[in-house]
């Protein structure tokens, strides 16, 4: 199997390109320079962003090509009609981001999405992700996969929702963790993102598949126990009420990453219909082995994870939580 990687340097893109290596493939990875691919590829430089950023892609065929582009929709249209009659498969990794909020409680793949344009600029992210869908539709039709991803975590993670849990807990003492505890979280693990996405660019699936764990898969419980287990920490999780934290002015999802209090967000986020994804043959692993594994790499590297320069820096404030653990 020949692959396109566009990408392929970082958490998703990385955790296809390693998969897609494992399996054997012959896999080529298109990327600007700023970091190395795993060894084994073939890697072709451009800039997307920039006149005549595909050269390097002008010539190839492939039997499938990944894309997990998250800017203007333009660049995936112009990528995509580059490699029309020369990639058999054109795979998207989207966004769950681009229904329209709040999504209806069992609905999935068919509920109602935001507006988008293939020929848009700079956009908002679920705009930008809808535009990108609809121009890889445009070119492939139905030899399109759109994989729409909900929350990511995992090893390479670069947006530092799972890293700054870890590195928290691990500094020990009381550790303002918002509640309730038994709230359920829904996410997948990068790698099996990948390997349910490889998997299904060979047996030639099409067409829109949210790609995200079963409900309740895990919990923030269980998610926080984990990183106390993991880190070996003497960490004291203080469960606290979502109107005590609210009330303090701390903002679910990027003061406290991952975590959304009951209600709508919730829902929307963490209680989606993923039927049509696990009858496809997704598989995710136990929040455990997510958590220990992006320790090991985060310890790996130093203990301090990169971060996209695109993406605001997530984590509370170390002032706010003792003011708030002090009531």
């Amino acid at each position: 199997m020949r692959l396109l990687m566009l990408g392929g340097t970082e958490f998703v893109g990385r955790a296809v390109t390693d998969d897609a290596l494992a399996r054997g493939w012959d896999v080529t990875v298109f990327h600007r320079g700023r970091h190395a691919p795993p060894e084994g590829v073939q890697s072709l430089h451009g800039d997307r962003t920039a006149e005549d950023g595909l050269k390097a892609l002008e010539d190839g065929e492939w039997d499938a090509v990944v894309d997990t582009w998250s800017g203007a929709p333009s660049a995936v249209r112009d990528t995509a009609r580059l490699l029309d009659g020369r990639a058999g498969q054109y795979v998207y990794i989207s966004s769950r981001s681009v229904y329209r909020f709040p999504t209806p409680l069992g609905l999935g793949e068919d509920a109602a999405v935001v507006d988008g344009s293939p020929d848009d600029g700079d956009v908002d992210y679920a705009a930008a992700k809808r535009g990108g869908e609809l121009a890889a539709l445009d070119v492939f039709g139905d030899r399109a996969l759109l994989v729409r991803a909900g929350l990511i975590l995992g090893p390479y993670e670069n947006i530092g929702r799972l890293p700054w849990w870890l590195t928290r807990v691990a500094r020990g003492g009381g550790v303002l963790a918002p509640g309730p505890r038994g709230i359920g979280i829904q996410y997948v693990d990068a790698r099996d993102l990948a390997a349910w996405t490889l998997d299904a660019a060979v047996r030639g699936l099409h067409g829109p598949y949210d790609v995200v764990s079963p409900p309740g898969h895990a919990t923030m419980d269980e998610l926080l126990q984990a990183c106390v287990r993991v880190t070996g920490s003497d960490a004291d999780l203080v469960w606290t009420a979502p109107e005590t934290i609210l009330g303090a002015g701390i903002q679910p999802w990027t003061d406290l990453p991952v975590w959304l209090p009951p209600g709508e967000a919730h829902d929307t986020m963490h209680r989606a219909d993923v039927t049509k994804a696990l009858s496809a043959g997704l598989r995710c692993r136990p929040v455990q082995e997510t958590v220990a594994d992006t320790w090991e790499w985060l310890q790996s590297i130093g203990g301090r994870a990169p971060q996209r320069p695109d993406r605001p820096a997530v984590g509370l404030a170390p002032g706010k939580e003792a003011e708030v653990l002090r009531g």
